[in-house]
């Protein structure tokens, strides 16, 4: 059975409850148990408290996937604030723009990742004061103290995305929303206590923090949290925890049958899989079951502002798993729009509208609650979703949305870039990557690199090419069909 509670706070105490001294996460040599998670998180909440965070306020978190990620997180509904997570690869400029447009209460941040310097990051950018360190808060040892309740109609997060007009925006969801998708996803997956779950999908992002974290709460299974994907650690992992669910985008599992060495490894224990984030060949599909052994393996779609809409079924053959992106789940309803085919979706877990901007809230989701997604598909006479084509430019790389927009605005400050355009590429290993048309005297080696200093890893342009014009339409519109085309 899953979890019943629809808040947060009261999920993780019913957890603590239900499933006790059983290991809620495992990193490395440590494990900690569900009832001791509950302790960690009781412990940082009152932190919280102590500096300053209120019912309401926004916590912004920013940290690579780890055991105190997942307590940080938790600990911010639980001392009654929202959960504000971003990119682990952002730069320090991204991040400050998020903390000060969200007014956030404190910024908890895992210095040193990746070796950089994340503070000081901040601090060039002008965020000096609200800041503590992920591994200073979950060193302090806070008592308990009483703590505000939240209502399941409270905003428990907002996860930001950006727009095709390259200003980011936050979507925001309630507590009973963001558990309500994860026990739906849970619930067609089968996700159960004995699971070990080994979640490579970051917790910056909906599939990772709700369909990660949530999805432990609400079923008791073990979460193995994996900071940065390398292949080789992945199957070690796999083969000695016997990890029985690897959810994950195409690339994942494309790395995986294409490692040196797998043949050599047992990975026999994988049992659900669960991808989507891009095309997904079919061949890819039959090998995972086949080569991989796994027994379950569908395909699913979502969106920051709807985290999953649609999914396939266990029973489903592979050419429909990898040629749809299933039914609609419970709670969830889709139909295509007879004008221009565009995807609309309604439904309980649409987010509740974008934070401060409520005209590209009404634009995004209509009088009737229709959200409109910006995506072109058809549907089957089962209802299984195919999407086709985009109505916006973005493209996907290696599973992380890229908004050629917000590139090209970046782009657009370098001295020797007169015109940009950036759109998508197809690349075997991340799906597509970018490539940015620039007309100017800038180098293209010069442009990745003023790019890298911007903007995290995915959005930087993987090609760039020196061109006369853009071509644009009469007015005066880039045609990035054309050069996607050329």
């Amino acid at each position: 059975m899953l979890g019943l509670s629809d808040t947060i706070p009261a999920l993780l105490r019913e957890a603590a409850e239900r499933f006790g001294d059983h290991p809620a996460y495992v990193e490395g040599d440590a494990s900690v148990s569900y009832t001791e998670l509950l302790g960690r998180v009781e412990a940082v909440a009152a932190t919280y408290a102590d500096l300053g965070v209120g019912r309401g306020d926004r916590v912004v978190l920013w940290g690579p996937n780890s055991t105190a990620w997942a307590v940080a997180g938790l600990a911010v509904s639980y001392a009654g604030g929202v959960l504000v997570p971003v990119n682990s690869r952002y730069v320090g400029h991204e991040v400050a723009d998020v903390v000060e447009r969200t007014d956030a209460a404190l910024v908890v941040v895992h210095d040193g990742f990746l070796g950089r310097d994340q503070v000081g990051e901040l601090a060039e950018a002008g965020t000096t004061d609200r800041v503590v360190t992920l591994q200073d808060l979950t060193r302090r040892t806070s008592p308990t103290r009483p703590l505000p309740e939240v209502g399941p109609d409270d905003v428990a997060d907002i996860l930001f995305t950006s727009g095709t007009t390259g200003r980011s925006k936050g979507a925001m969801s309630a507590h009973r929303q963001s558990i309500g998708v994860a026990r739906s996803w849970a619930g067609l997956g089968g996700v159960r206590q004995d699971d070990r779950y080994l979640v490579v999908n970051p917790f910056f992002h909906s599939f990772g923090y709700k369909i990660g974290i949530l999805v432990g709460l609400l079923t008791g299974a073990t979460l193995y949290p994996v900071a940065a994907f390398d292949v080789d650690e992945t199957m070690r992992l796999v083969e000695s925890e016997r990890i029985t669910v690897l959810p994950g985008a195409p690339t994942i599992y494309q790395s995986l049958l294409a490692a040196p060495g797998r043949e050599g490894r047992d990975l026999s224990s994988l049992r659900l899989a669960v991808t989507g984030a891009a095309v997904v060949p079919v061949v890819l599909i039959e090998r995972m079951r086949e080569e991989l052994g796994i027994d379950q393996v569908v395909t699913a779609f979502g969106m920051t502002e709807a985290v999953v809409v649609t999914m396939c079924r266990e029973d489903d053959p592979a050419e429909t798993v990898a040629t749809t992106c299933g039914r609609a789940i419970p709670g969830m309803e889709v139909r295509i729009a007879p004008d221009d085919g565009e995807l609309l979706v309604r439904g309980e877990f649409v987010m509740l509208g974008y934070l401060d901007d409520p005209a590209a809230t009404a634009e995004a989701v209509d009088e009737d609650g229709w959200l409109h997604t910006g995506d072109v598909g058809t549907l089957d006479d089962r209802g299984n979703l195919s999407i086709t084509d985009r109505l916006k430019d973005m493209y996907i790389s290696g599973g992380f949305n890229v908004y050629p927009a917000e590139v090209e605005q970046a782009l657009a400050r370098m001295d020797g870039v007169d015109d940009v355009a950036v759109v998508g590429v197809p690349d075997q290993r991340m799906g597509e990557v970018g490539k940015a048309y620039v007309v100017g005297t800038a180098a293209p080696d010069d442009v990745v690199a003023f790019a890298r200093g911007r903007l995290a890893n995915f959005k930087v342009p993987r090609y760039v090419e020196v061109v006369d014009g853009l071509p644009r339409n009469l007015s005066g519109k880039v045609l990035k069909n054309q050069l996607r085309d050329a």
